[in-house]
């Protein structure tokens, strides 16, 4: 492990990958997940956190975690067990675990087969299409925005994303956020998440009598402009099933990108 400043980085091995994670601060430990988002994009929260020992990693496949075979794909099984070796490795546990979007079914897979590692899981908007009543037709399109970035259409792909996520860009945004030049690594990112994530993330769907038995506490985070997008939908559905309410977080489905400090504040508030 190197040390720089007040962020330690190491590389774990773990069967099929090699993960690359950091730490931050001292004390009870708080990992911070995403799916496809790294640990580059929890950095700002995970400063604000750093009275704890925080975690955060590139999940498999992503960035600095090279995969041995790059056709598998990253299942919410695989990707809770990558992140309970993490965790058992760091020998700091049980752990409270915020996960966003695909990192939050992480942290709900988690908590499933591992809740001795885990003592809370924030879950913020996890794309849960399996818990629809249209989930067949979200399928679908799922299917069909998938294969029209494998064939080369990468704004095309990302304009049918939206659409169906339901989140409303301003007119030539999709353009410039994705149709320009970009560096390799974020291309080859993008396609391992199209191609081997998305669609067996979106699938899997959490078994409901387990996490309302497990000792886990669970939490369900919504942003709090996500109003009527699906990962709003598929949170509130979530939460009830569970027998519970949502809590609110600033921000939409990105809002601890957005507005880290008054993300960090309402997670210390869940916490």
């Amino acid at each position: 492990m190197t040390t720089s400043l007040s962020v330690a980085t190491g590389t774990l091995e773990v069967p099929g990958a090699r993960l690359h994670y950091e730490v931050r601060g001292t004390g009870p430990l708080i990992a911070l997940v995403g799916a496809p988002m790294d640990a580059a994009a929890f950095a700002p929260v995970a400063d604000l956190l750093a009275d704890h020992t925080v975690a955060t990693m590139d999940p498999r496949g992503i960035n600095r975690s090279p995969v041995d075979d790059p056709d598998q794909d990253s299942t919410p099984e695989l990707r809770a067990d990558d992140l309970s070796r993490l965790i058992a490795h760091l020998n700091l546990g049980p752990a409270a675990v915020l996960g966003s979007s695909g990192g939050a079914v992480t942290a709900l897979a988690l908590a499933q087969t591992r809740p001795d590692l885990v003592h809370t899981v924030v879950a913020h908007e996890p794309p849960l299409i399996e818990l629809l009543d249209d989930r067949e037709r979200l399928h679908a399109g799922t299917d069909d925005i998938i294969a029209t970035r494998l064939a080369g259409d990468v704004t095309g792909a990302w304009a049918k994303f939206m659409a169906q996520a339901n989140i409303v860009l301003p007119d030539g945004a999709i353009e410039g956020m994705f149709g320009g030049e970009r560096a390799a690594n974020e291309i080859a990112d993008e396609l391992r998440w199209f191609g081997h994530e998305l669609r067996p993330t979106t699938h899997w769907r959490p078994d409901l009598t387990t996490l309302r038995s497990v000792p886990t506490r669970i939490i369900v985070g919504i942003g709090d402009a996500s109003a009527g997008q699906l990962c709003d939908r598929t949170s509130r559905a979530l939460a009830g099933m569970l027998g519970g309410e949502p809590v609110l977080f600033p921000g939409d489905h990105t809002g601890f990108v957005d507005d880290p400090t008054g993300f960090t504040a309402r997670l210390r508030e869940v916490l």
